[in-house]
């Protein structure tokens, strides 16, 4: 029987165990926000897509489990990327934020411009823990 040692296989170093972690306590955090706030979520959801309520759990939902997935060295890979994807998926509500920043007072237009980038740097950290650094045992990146 595999202990959570086992399951975890934290990469090598204090920081990769510190990207890692971090990562996974990001995403857990803000799915659990959705779930706690889901008015913010509903707010900046494009009113062009359909089932908002249910949109904004579900993202929440995977936000949660890409968190828990890449602590577990058997999902990491695949976590990281489902976590990508849903940073893809959840971009127009980015844009539609920075295009409709009247809908939006009390956030600043330069934090609106700023959340643009932030999704790419936060998918590049998503995608580095896929790397066989971040995964031992893995032979092929």
């Amino acid at each position: 029987m595999k202990t959570l040692i086992d399951l975890l296989q934290l990469p090598q170093g204090w920081r990769r165990k510190l990207v890692l972690l971090g990562l996974a306590a990001f995403f857990i955090n803000i799915g659990v926000d959705h779930f706690i706030n889901p008015d913010f979520y509903l707010g900046i959801m494009p009113p062009y897509l359909p089932l908002h309520l249910e949109a904004v759990y579900i993202s929440g939902l995977f936000e949660i489990l890409g968190g828990i997935g890449v602590l577990i060295s058997a999902l990491r890979r695949f976590s990281g990327f489902g976590l990508i994807a849903l940073l893809i998926a959840v971009y127009p509500a980015n844009i539609y934020m920075l295009m409709t920043p009247e809908a939006f007072p009390d956030i600043p237009v330069a934090v609106l411009w700023l959340r643009m980038p932030l999704q790419f740097l936060f998918a590049y950290w998503a995608y580095v823990i896929t790397r066989p650094a971040y995964n031992p045992g893995l032979s092929k990146p």
